[in-house]
């Protein structure tokens, strides 16, 4: 007897309101739709109950598909039947057939929503009854341990329906994607950006990405990287394509190279790539900027040149990673597909001066644009960037 449906669960939804809950969940059903048709699984409908949607498919592949949807904390695939006690007891008794083996203890975790007129603890027991009497009608010689079991039977009883299920599959979690708004994100080939804007994207924000080729003072192997990860970051969220800017830098650099106190490159940089990105930003009515800064983690990311990167700016910007050391950023882009990618051979920026400054004062950073034209830099850095969707 095979699952019949994916049983969904969320948890933040459930906290707000009526109105704000029903939008959350609309949108985490045309969300897990699109991850369905990206995994290229069938179903025949989503359907939608107080606290839970049903996936009504039997393909092995849904459960772990609807999982990688942001929003979903849990999936369970399941059978169903009638919503009666009687007939989730025979139901549990044929899943336990061949699931519960000869010296394995077992326990039924039972669940009721809806009106019945039985508890949750009559159900359990009625269901582990019938589960204790197939095993001995097999010859064997049941045991219930409901601290510590060797297999764990569940039954969730609702209103229409009883769904009896063996385990879980661990979602990812967060808001449903869409929820949140717009956000450009600064993304490199490297290990943190990709991670910071996938943390982001799990809080319901739809990203516009955002890369700034450092040509010549970088090769085609860094913005081949930076590509790899931004198509591994869509797979994400099927149905919000990216719109990708790739901007040109290498001009600026040579202008701070050439012009600027030469220890000051880094941070010069770097409030150069806000002001493009807050002009983007205000292009696709967006509502902040996405880094990949973890304090501390390398030289321009000190406490003092992270203020003085964004001194005199009106920046909305956002750190995910801000307080995350370097393995827990690695175990993440593991996770999300990134790490393989981002640590594929390429070319170190070569504008990265012997000495960077790591305490910049922030006053002293005026002075040193108003030694190129800024402002047209930043122009001609919109005015010939290459917008492609993904």
């Amino acid at each position: 007897m095979m699952n019949d449906i994916v049983i969904v669960r969320y948890g933040e939804l459930a906290l707000k309101s009526s109105s704000v809950r029903n939008w959350y969940e609309k949108t985490l059903v045309n969300n897990i739709e699109s991850m369905l048709k990206q995994y290229g699984v069938p179903y025949s409908d989503i359907s939608r109950e107080w606290g839970r949607i049903f996936i009504h498919s039997a393909d092995p592949d849904a459960p772990k598909a609807a999982a990688d949807v942001f929003g979903v904390v849990s999936t369970s695939p399941a059978r169903t039947t009638e919503a009666s006690i009687e007939a989730a007891a025979r139901l549990c008794a044929e899943v336990a057939d061949g699931f519960v083996r000869e010296d394995e203890s077992f326990a039924i975790r039972a669940k009721r929503t809806g009106n019945h007129d039985f508890s949750s603890r009559e159900l359990g027991m009625k269901c582990g009854d019938a589960v204790w009497a197939m095993l001995e009608s097999k010859g064997m010689q049941p045991s219930v341990d409901l601290t510590d079991p060797d297999r764990e039977i569940f039954v969730e009883m609702r209103q229409k329906y009883a769904y009896v299920f063996t385990g879980q599959v661990q979602g990812v979690g967060g808001l449903p994607l869409g929820t949140q708004g717009k956000m450009v994100s600064l993304i490199s080939g490297g290990i943190d950006s990709p991670v910071a804007t996938w943390m982001m994207m799990k809080r319901g924000v739809e990203i516009i990405p955002i890369y700034c080729n450092n040509e010549p003072f970088s090769d085609e192997r860094g913005r081949q990287r930076t590509m790899e990860c931004i198509d591994q970051l869509q797979k994400w969220c099927p149905g919000h394509p990216f719109k990708v800017y790739e901007v040109p830098n290498g001009q600026n650099l040579r202008a701070f190279i050439d012009n600027c106190d030469r220890a000051k490159t880094c941070v010069l940089c770097k409030r150069t790539m806000y002001r493009i990105a807050l002009e983007i930003m205000n292009i696709e009515n967006a509502s902040g900027i996405i880094t990949g800064s973890s304090l501390g983690q390398v030289a321009s990311q000190t406490a003092a040149n992270m203020y003085a990167e964004v001194y005199g700016l009106c920046a909305p910007l956002y750190h995910p990673l801000i307080g995350l050391d370097k393995d827990e950023i690695v175990t993440i882009a593991k996770r999300i597909g990134t790490f393989d990618i981002s640590i594929k051979p390429a070319a170190s920026c070569a504008a990265v001066p012997q000495h960077p400054e790591v305490k910049a004062k922030s006053a002293s950073l005026p002075p040193e644009e108003s030694k190129v034209e800024i402002e047209d830099m930043v122009r001609y850095s919109i005015a010939n960037a290459k917008v492609t969707k993904v």
